[in-house]
């Protein structure tokens, strides 16, 4: 996907039936569903049962399989209530006939309350940075075959990271990540696009950063990560084609799990989005001989 508008068209789901949508894949290097891609296609799913006037504020899920990027997927959405101010709906996503994804979501109808938010982390900006696309252009004969050719898989998100760390991993770092993001390309006035959108960028970035403190242990290609689940909470209006910054840092990693959590500001410093994530860390013991 090189452009903001084939990811926007990736998420358009068909509906099939009252509740159920269908939808397809696309590699992002990894040869199966990218959790993000999933998490905003059961998002988007649940949109279209919520009442008008209703905004989302926090998701919760769950990655139970991985999934075939050759298979449709199909989303089934539980309308579970619609109160006088909260809407609340469970979607799960199927293939082969398996649950490979489970989300939960509410929706508020918008009011005014007490407003707060903590700080910004004092940054470059984006404009003094380069993106995974400029790496690629200007060390790409230096990277190791495996790293470049995933910084060559073409992405709707441009990504620009703040800190210099090794590519592949070696050496140990502290488990703290801040990187500028947004779309490929102008998107449509809808808030409910840039939130699926960010959903979907939000998977990005999270459990390698839990890896940083760990390079001399474990190098690129030696270990599986894999989202276990996401959270996030949604707490002001944003919009995904301006730079948003994700500070990332993870807390804890231990029994072969990493905990990451991330938040999301505007370039003016408002804390637009929270997020937690679990993930799979397992290392990964290679062999001699035939298998």
């Amino acid at each position: 996907m090189k452009t903001i508008n084939e990811l926007l068209d990736l998420l358009q789901l068909e509906a099939i039936e009252e509740n159920l949508f269908r939808g397809h894949s696309t590699n992002i290097g990894s040869g199966r569903v990218f959790g993000g891609q999933v998490l905003a296609q059961s998002l988007w799913a649940a949109m279209q049962t919520a009442p008008p006037g209703r905004v989302l504020h926090s998701l919760h899920s769950y990655f139970l399989l991985a999934g075939d990027i050759s298979q449709p997927i199909i989303f089934e959405v539980d309308r579970i209530r619609d109160g006088g101010s909260f809407t609340t709906r469970r979607v799960k996503a199927i293939q082969k006939g398996k649950a490979i994804f489970l989300m939960s979501a509410s929706f508020h109808a918008p009011e005014p309350g007490y407003d707060h938010h903590l700080n910004m982390p004092n940054v470059s900006p984006p404009e003094m940075l380069v993106s995974w696309d400029d790496l690629v252009s200007q060390y790409g004969k230096m990277l190791p075959d495996n790293i470049r050719r995933f910084l060559e898989i073409e992405r709707p998100i441009e990504f620009k990271p703040v800190e210099v760390v090794s590519l592949d991993l070696k050496g140990a770092a502290q488990p703290v990540r801040h990187v500028w993001m947004r779309s490929k390309g102008e998107m449509p006035q809808d808030l409910a696009l840039h939130q699926t959108v960010l959903a979907y960028a939000s998977d990005y970035n999270l459990l390698t950063t839990a890896l940083l403190p760990h390079g001399n242990e474990a190098s690129f290609g030696d270990y599986m990560l894999a989202s276990l689940d996401h959270a996030m909470w949604f707490h002001r209006d944003f919009k995904m084609d301006d730079w948003l910054l994700y500070a990332i840092d993870s807390p804890s990693a231990s029994g072969a799990r990493g905990f990451t959590r991330g938040s999301v500001f505007t370039r003016d410093g408002a804390l637009v989005a929270s997020v937690v994530q679990e993930g799979l860390m397992r290392r990964v013991t290679k062999t001699g001989g035939n298998s």
